[in-house]
């Protein structure tokens, strides 16, 4: 694994983040693995999702959604309720280059926190909003949870599908497992951070309010698209034509063929049987049309296969199959382990513990976490600190 030459691309970048929700921290997450220097202000009992189930062993004293979340952080405790903590967040905010909240837009004006104020105080400043419905429209000022978003958004309409739905006819709309439509806010705040850092030069800083909303419905956009036809899809129909998922000997394993030549691949690794090799199935449109049929068989096929085997036949001939890991055989699957995708980092109450880095690379090679998650106010000193604010060279294009 090649080492990393360059500095990472945000080194120089103060980012302050007030996060209540899982989006706001996941984009404070995501720009302090790209090597920004990220400070959490924490209210005097901790951000709330220090206290997110699940709980790490031995004592259950750390959360493993905040372990993962607040990797690579800094925490610092500031009660805005006191004039103090509103002046220590004023000195933070002062030499900060990007500031990511999720504060509820009724409370922003009088913590002179609102956009105008922000603008006016801080005018080298990057404000990014991560709400539920966004900061501005007829439901800024709504609350949403996880299982609000995925249904608002559609999603939620849509699942379970394919083998599940076949499966478990009777069961009712789920919600994605976790925290799906927060991540996807999460990104798209990250991505409207770097994009303000990148041309602040040019036309100055920029307000960024995102929807995670919004952000969720990007997800299904191929759903929202077939309404132009009149076309609405529903959890028994939304599947591929045939492939998805499918029942091996020893697991499951998900196969995806859109192109001919993968379809040539997957007859093939089936040993060509006579009835893939009908030759009007040479034809994509007509492999759709008989779908149910080819699955059948497919089907029944598999359940003959063991999942490492024929994972690995498949993707010799570029047929798309993937096995379907469990945590255990994520953490030491060869691909993840080459790619240095997870690093121990010391997590407090929990010991040291593998997390995940970054799910892509930059510049050939893996980002690096700082530290594992902070410990509640571990770098009070910070507002203590007297801090020069210099442009970094990483956003102002310098060499």
């Amino acid at each position: 694994m090649p080492e990393r030459v360059l500095p990472p691309p945000l080194a120089g970048v103060t980012v302050v983040e007030i996060s209540h929700s899982v989006a706001a921290a996941y984009a404070g997450r995501l720009l302090a693995t790209l090597g920004a220097e990220t400070v959490m202000v924490e209210p005097p009992d901790g951000s709330p999702l220090r206290r997110e189930p699940p709980f790490l062993p031995p004592a259950n004293a750390a959360s493993a959604l905040f372990a993962f979340l607040g990797s690579g952080k800094q925490s610092v405790v500031c009660d805005l309720a006191t004039a103090s903590g509103r002046a220590a967040l004023a000195n933070l905010l002062a030499t900060a280059d990007v500031f990511i909240h999720d504060i509820p837009v009724a409370q922003r004006a009088t913590l002179q926190l609102d956009e105008d104020s922000l603008r006016h105080r801080y005018p080298n400043l990057i404000d990014v909003s991560v709400l539920p419905f966004g900061a501005h429209g007829p439901k800024a000022d709504w609350q949403g949870e996880e299982i609000n978003l995925i249904h608002a958004s559609g999603e939620g309409f849509l699942l379970p599908n394919g083998l599940s739905v076949e499966l478990f006819p009777d069961r009712p709309p789920l919600k994605v497992h976790g925290h799906f439509a927060s991540y996807q806010g999460g990104v798209v705040a990250a991505l409207g951070a770097l994009s303000a850092l990148m041309s602040r030069d040019h036309v100055g800083a920029e307000s960024v309010d995102v929807s995670v909303h919004d952000a969720m419905l990007a997800v299904g956009a191929f759903a929202l698209q077939r309404f132009g036809d009149g076309s609405l899809e529903h959890r028994s129909t939304r599947s591929f034509k045939y492939g998805g998922v499918l029942e091996c000997a020893d697991g499951y394993v998900e196969l995806l063929t859109l192109e001919d030549r993968q379809w040539r691949g997957l007859v093939e690794l089936m040993g060509q049987p006579r009835w893939a090799l009908d030759p009007a199935l040479s034809d994509s449109l007509e492999r759709s049309r008989r779908g149910e049929e080819i699955n059948t068989d497919i089907r029944a096929w598999a359940r003959q296969q063991c999942v490492g085997d024929v994972v690995a036949r498949a993707q010799a001939l570029g047929v798309p199959m993937a096995k379907y890991n469990s945590p255990a055989e994520v953490l030491a699957g060869k691909h993840e382990n080459a790619r240095e995708l997870f690093q121990q980092v010391d997590v407090p109450g929990a010991g040291r513990l593998p997390i995940l880095a970054a799910p892509f690379h930059l510049d050939g090679a893996p980002l690096a976490l700082k530290a594992g998650p902070p410990q509640l106010g571990e770098h009070q000193q910070l507002l203590k600190e007297t801090r020069r604010h210099e442009r970094p060279a990483a956003v102002m294009g310098a060499s």
